[in-house]
């Protein structure tokens, strides 16, 4: 039976943790990244499980992988020292993870701070 979204983003988080992120990704998928310009990040949007996986695994070290509401829907916030450095709507079709927004813009992270 197909995962369904909730399980696609809890996958994710689990393999966020693993390392393993590439496993639980669309080969199509597609990640857009909202810095505000106020951190390095891909200005255009990543294509595909390599590219997508990539940017997470910049993402992950030393932070902390969470799952939160994220727009309504189940998405993953990454904490680091109790503040919020990403928050990344996920959004899944099957067993898999077909597009991220990743929130990177500290102006917009400042509510997700714990």
């Amino acid at each position: 039976m197909p995962y369904g979204p909730d399980d696609v983003v809890r996958r994710l988080a689990a393999a966020c943790r693993t390392g393993d992120v590439q496993a639980v990704l669309d080969p199509d998928v597609v990640a857009v990244c909202d810095s505000g310009g106020r951190v390095p990040a891909p200005t255009l949007p990543l294509h595909g499980a390599a590219e997508v996986a990539w940017l997470l695994q910049a993402l992950l070290p030393g932070n902390d992988v969470t799952i939160a509401g994220v727009n309504g829907r189940p998405g993953l916030v990454l904490h680091r020292a109790g503040r919020a450095i990403a928050v990344i709507a996920v959004t899944g079709d099957h067993d898999h993870v077909t597009a991220l927004w990743v929130v990177l813009n500290p102006a917009k992270l400042r509510a997700w701070h714990r």
